[in-house]
Parts: structure tokens; C-alpha cells; sequence
């Protein structure tokens, strides 16, 4: 945070930060609505393992409650950056395997995939209000996608899905710690909402 908010950057911080929580709460709702068709149109069982899948971000994070409001935009927003690629690459890939087929589902995708990078914006506003711009997307380019098997495509799907709902849920914390944190205490965080 500024070392000496003014009344309007943390006014203008609550706001977005109370934006950003329903925004991700609805993105979590789609997310789950996306999740069960996907895994049904996909012929896969609701309850299958998936390994950890290269590029997807983990939201889980060791000792949570000792980051700071920065560091806690800063992992959303690389996470949301990269969920941004891999769902385009789903939906490419989507068009690809079913062609017109299945319009709902990639409706679905592409909405959510707009949600991603709206979310995106929304934290990169926020990092800008704490006088510390978004770290720039130059030389980001998405990897190449890996050559797996239609199933494995599948797989890795349902991979990136669960896990994009998991980083939904942890922004409305990583927001709500922000939102509650007093002006210039980003060096020391208030107690956890432990997620």
C-alpha cells in the first residue's frame, strides 16, 4: 500500500477491492457451471485425478497470512495472466476437436475466458491505485502447446478448470485481506482468513 493513503485512494481501494470479490464470485459460479458441462460433454468422470498441469498456476500457498497486499495482487494477477493463455488455448482447441458442434461449451469457455481478462484489468487497477504498476506482459509469449492426446487434452482441461475455480475462491480472500487492511500495512498484514 502508499505509505499515506488519502481518504480517496482508500475509498477508491475498497471499491475496487468489493468489486473485485463479487466479480470473483461470480466467476467462481460460472467456473463450477463450466466445470459440469465440461465434464460431461467431455465424457469425463467428475471425480477424475489430474496431475499438476504445466503452466497452471497453484493457488494454494504456504504461510498466506504473511503476504503482503502486493505480493497478494501480484500472484493474482500472474495466475489470471496465465489462465488468460491456457483458456484461449482450451477454446482453440475446443474449436478444433468439435468444430460447430458444441457451441454451448465454447460460449461458456470464451464468457469465462472474458471474465479472466477482465479480472486481470480489475488487479491491474488495483496495483496501479497502490502506486505500483502491473509488471508488464512483454516477452510473455504462451508456451507451446504440448502434444497430448485428445484425452490428455481432456484431462488437462478439466486441470486448468479446477484449479481456475480454486484461484477464484482465493481472490475474493487475497481481496477481502486487502480491502480490511488499514492504510500502509502492507508491510505488516492483518490475521488470516486462512484459505
Amino acid at each position: 500500500m502508499a505509505a499515506a493513503d488519502s481518504p480517496s485512494t482508500a475509498l477508491g481501494r475498497c471499491d475496487l477491492c468489493n468489486r473485485g470479490i463479487r466479480l470473483a464470485g461470480k466467476m467462481r459460479l460460472d467456473v463450477t457451471n463450466l466445470l459440469d458441462t465440461y465434464v460431461e460433454r467431455q465424457g469425463l468422470d467428475a471425480s477424475a485425478s489430474v496431475a499438476a498441469v504445466e503452466g497452471v498456476p497453484v493457488a494454494a500457498v504456504e504461510r498466506w497470512d504473511e503476504q503482503t497486499g502486493t505480493q497478494r495482487l501480484l500472484e493474482n494477477l500472474a495466475a489470471y495472466r496465465a489462465f488468460r493463455v491456457l483458456l484461449a488455448q482450451m477454446l482453440e482447441e475446443q474449436r478444433e476437436q468439435l468444430g460447430e458442434a458444441d457451441t454451448a461449451l465454447s460460449r461458456a469457455l470464451a464468457a469465462v475466458l472474458l471474465q479472466v481478462s477482465a479480472f486481470a484489468y480489475h488487479l491491474e487497477e488495483l496495483l496501479r491505485l497502490e502506486n505500483r504498476g502491473p509488471p508488464s506482459e512483454e516477452g510473455a509469449e504462451p508456451p507451446p502447446l504440448p502434444q497430448l492426446s485428445l484425452f490428455e487434452r481432456k484431462l488437462r482441461g478439466l486441470g486448468v478448470l479446477r484449479e481456475l475455480a480454486q484461484w477464484a475462491l482465493r481472490s475474493a480472500r487475497d481481496l477481502r485481506q486487502l480491502a480490511k487492511a488499514s492504510p500502509g500495512s502492507d508491510s505488516a498484514p492483518s490475521p488470516p482468513d486462512s484459505p
